[in-house]
């Protein structure tokens, strides 16, 4: 029996620092790890300890005749992965660089952020006996991607959050929650109670289109209707038109399977989610029959991950449909086909998929390759979407998408633009707006600012892609500390509490969050979901306020 890594993979390599016989690749330190959609366990090697199943922090890793009908094949694609990747021989274990001692004293650092690559920093700090940690989020609840991206049917890859919730438990660190950095206080002031100040704000913005009809109702960035359907407050009262037959998906990357998964699957699964209610009532009236996803280029270069596309075909009611005169391969795709196994697997889906005949009443999702969006149709709303042809062009090193001048009209009631998320600038930090992120070296922005996450390297990778990236941020920070390159702060915690005293009296902090937890785990226990969200921003504040007043309160009565 060997252990299988599955489609919940994070990629935050936990599992490869347990491996007592390096078994699981691509690690941190190999150049494919960058790039690589999820890991893989080489089946000869593997000793059948269960280590690597224990440390994973989203339950990802399964014996191999544990495996479930859905998840088989990926036996086969990890062990796949070796084919391409031989395990080098005299493998060693991997162990921990002791990190120098210091004698500077207690390392203050603020953290702006409370998405998952502000907490994988706060844990790689914690890791010092010597450092103290400020998280600040705007918002009353911390998780960020994880609480209000990630899709409501996947809930294994949220149980990251139950090794962040380990280290909030430090004396060490503190929780500001509904307090905004630019509002409540400024950069400089950060600077002034911090050695440091590291902003892991993510990348909250969407890219446009720019074409006609953008603006009309009834298109959207795909983004504002993930934060919809997951509950986000800023978006809870957003409405989205789903009373047509047909949603368009401009983009097909995994956020794009997201929203084509959650417009199209069983309702009455959703329900067993902690989807926000809005979005399930709405989505019981929905007549969307068909999603059509557009990828610019062909089903080699697509954008969506082979675990997750995989994943499409074991949804209930639902056909996955490609053309298969979509999947004849340009010169450079057939190389890539050739030399590249996560590209061939990506084919192979694709043409598994074609095959598959549609079934009578089902709802389906139809992937178009070569497709560029020309024009959103509509004179007051959104009446469908023109899209042209496009063919692959080699340039060099390059593989371009060019027109072709070949135009087809889609009906559609509902176009989404899923083209990618970018980070907004930071009040007093500088910003390459070409880019859409803070510009850095290595997380460096100068000494005493950091940047994590997308707002570092924009939006790519997983969950866990963000704990390589914070480490990174955190290692150039420890060494300006350790060479005497951070300024001694003016201002220490006692000083920082009665700022935010004055400035931001009624915040939520841990206590706070704790109570809103709580609650919508109750709510979610008496009817059978995981939790249901509170989505409205006063009562989320509210409840986390009246927990963090009721110390005081006790004791008066004492």
């Amino acid at each position: 029996m060997a252990y299988v890594i599955t489609q919940t993979c994070c990629n935050d390599a936990s599992c490869v620092a347990v491996c007592p016989v390096n078994c699981i690749h691509p690690t941190p330190d190999e150049p494919e790890f960058a790039t690589a959609e999820m890991l893989h366990i080489d089946p000869k090697t593997c000793i059948d300890c269960g280590a690597c199943a224990d440390a994973c922090p989203v339950e990802a890793i399964l014996p191999d005749d544990k495996l479930d009908p859905s998840q088989a094949r990926f036996a086969e694609i990890n062990a796949d992965y070796y084919s391409a990747h031989p395990v080098p021989e005299g493998w060693h274990p991997l162990v921990p660089i002791p990190a120098p001692p210091r004698d500077r004293g207690t390392l203050r650092v603020a953290i702006v952020g409370a998405g998952p690559a502000a907490c994988y920093a706060a844990q790689e700090l914690l890791e010092r006996s010597d450092v103290e940690v400020e998280m600040f989020d705007r918002l009353p609840t911390p998780f960020g991607l994880v609480r209000a991206g990630v899709a409501p049917d996947h809930p294994g890859t949220k149980a990251v959050t139950e090794s962040f919730e380990r280290s909030f438990r430090r004396d060490e660190f503190a929780l500001h929650l509904d307090t905004e950095i630019g509002r409540d206080l400024t950069h400089d002031e950060l600077l002034d109670h911090h050695h440091a100040v590291l902003y892991a704000t993510g990348a909250s913005s969407d890219r446009r289109l720019g074409i006609p009809g953008e603006d009309l109702p009834g298109s959207h960035a795909a983004t504002e209707f993930v934060a919809w359907y997951n509950g986000h407050p800023d978006h809870a009262d957003h409405t989205f038109d789903l009373s047509g037959e047909r949603a368009v998906i401009v983009g097909n990357g995994n956020v794009a399977l997201d929203v084509a998964r959650i417009l199209t699957m069983d309702v009455d699964e959703l329900a067993r989610t902690d989807i926000a209610d809005h979005a399930l009532q709405a989505l019981r009236q929905s007549n969307i029959r068909e999603v059509v996803l557009l990828g610019r280029r062909g089903p080699a270069q697509a954008a969506y991950s082979n675990p997750e596309f995989l994943a499409l075909g074991d949804l209930t009611g639902v056909d996955v449909v490609i053309d298969d005169a979509e999947l004849d391969l340009d010169p450079a795709s057939a190389r890539a086909v050739d030399t590249d196994p996560a590209t061939a697997l990506r084919v192979r889906l694709a043409r598994e998929y074609a095959q598959r005949p549609p079934r009578a009443g089902h709802r389906r999702i139809v992937f178009r390759y070569l497709a560029a969006p020309h024009e959103i149709l509509g004179e007051d709303r959104v009446t469908g979407l023109r899209i042209e042809r496009t063919a692959l062009v080699e340039d060099g090193d390059r593989l371009t998408a060019r027109p072709t001048g070949e135009f087809e009209d889609l009906d559609a009631a509902l176009v989404l633009r899923s083209i990618g998320y970018r980070a907004v600038p930071i009040p007093g930090v500088p910003f390459d707006d070409t880019r859409g992120i803070v510009p850095n070296e290595g997380g460096r922005v100068v000494p005493g600012v950091y940047v994590a996450g997308w707002a570092k390297r924009g939006p790519n990778g997983v969950i866990g892609t963000n704990k390589g990236c914070a480490k990174e941020t955190v290692a150039a920070l420890l060494a300006d500390f350790d060479s005497g390159a951070l300024p001694t702060p003016r201002g220490d915690r006692r000083a920082l509490n009665r700022l935010l005293a004055q400035r931001r009296p009624d915040r939520v902090d841990l206590d706070g969050w704790h109570a809103i937890d709580a609650a919508e785990r109750r709510a979610g226990r008496a009817q059978g979901r995981p939790r249901v969200k509170i989505t409205d921003r006063g009562a989320l504040v509210g409840l986390g306020r009246r927990r963090r007043r009721l110390p005081l309160l006790t004791g008066l009565r004492r």
